[in-house]
């Protein structure tokens, strides 16, 4: 059995001027605006890349507490951050990179466990396995 989740996005003009709006299936988002402003300046709205960094934070705490789990260990907290590297290159962009920050508060847990089990999320988590950019992180055990 497959699970579906979707997105959908809306978009009219050209790509400088245009305008687009954002919306998921859950209704979470709905008509969120984004744009060439929101993309590549500071303009109010979201981006691709902040959705792909939102989903791929989440995906990887979860990964991470499902492996804590198999350890018999459970975290107070965990706390993550992906920043998505969008570059330019050959005339076109794409994104070579994710960083992933994360801080935990996992009592009972060792260093190296905590290590091993980040690993092993970052690794597995279904995000982090459609990306094909590569994934760095900084883990640090509160």
């Amino acid at each position: 059995m497959a699970i579906k989740k979707s997105g959908s996005a809306k978009w009219s003009g050209n790509l400088k001027t245009g305008k687009g709006f954002v919306s998921t299936q859950t209704g979470v988002l709905t008509d969120q605006p984004y744009g060439f402003n929101t993309r590549f300046e500071d303009g109010k709205g979201t981006n691709p890349e902040e959705l792909i960094g939102a989903a791929h934070a989440s995906c990887f705490s979860m990964a991470l507490s499902m492996v804590l789990e198999g350890h018999d260990l459970v975290a107070d907290s965990i706390e993550t951050r992906a920043t998505v590297y969008l570059e330019q290159k050959d005339g076109g962009f794409h994104i070579p990179k994710v960083h992933l920050d994360v801080t935990a508060t996992i009592p009972n847990a060792t260093e190296d466990q905590f290590a091993e089990a980040a690993k092993t999320a970052k690794e597995n988590c279904p995000i982090s396995k459609l990306l094909t950019a590569e994934i760095t992180m900084d883990a640090r055990l509160a």
